[in-house]
């Protein structure tokens, strides 16, 4: 097999290029205002203060149809023009991920962004291998807030 795929598996530099352009984003396992002192409830409401648009993609609260406002999809694949999600940011446990793959590569954004600490390398492989970018174990707050003071700079 060819290792071109790695080219998907984004260094930090090109993570923050991604974190500064991206214009929408959904993110998976969002969680719901009660939960507001989690990263998966207060990381999509900075990038939705920050003028980016945020879809709500939550795994439980199965009732809940609004998040941020937003409405709710209960899988990245019936997000409307999905292909056109700039990141999908995951907040999933690493023995979660795979669970979601086939969902992912159908509606084939154009990042998946696993946020501080979640991490899998097969299943970062497979997403790269199917043209998609990957960025691994960061935190796309942190790297939004860093991306946009270098741009400022």
């Amino acid at each position: 097999m060819s290792a071109s795929y790695r080219g998907n598996l984004l260094s930090e530099r090109q993570a923050l290029e991604v974190a500064r352009a991206a214009k929408r984003v959904a993110v998976l396992g969002i969680k719901t205002a009660d939960k507001s002192s989690q990263a998966s409830y207060y990381v999509p409401e900075y990038l939705q203060s920050q003028g980016v648009e945020v879809v709500p993609v939550p795994v439980y609260y199965p009732e809940v149809k609004e998040i941020l406002g937003e409405r709710v999809y209960r899988t990245v694949s019936e997000v409307p023009s999905s292909s056109s999600l700039c990141i999908v940011d995951v907040f999933r446990r690493p023995k979660d991920l795979h669970q979601h793959l086939e969902d992912l590569l159908q509606a084939k954004p154009k990042c998946v962004w696993l946020q501080s600490g979640i991490s899998d390398r097969d299943f970062e492989e497979e997403l790269a291998k199917n043209g998609i970018k990957v960025v691994s174990s960061r935190c796309l707050l942190m790297d939004h807030q860093r991306a946009v003071r270098q741009s400022s700079l």
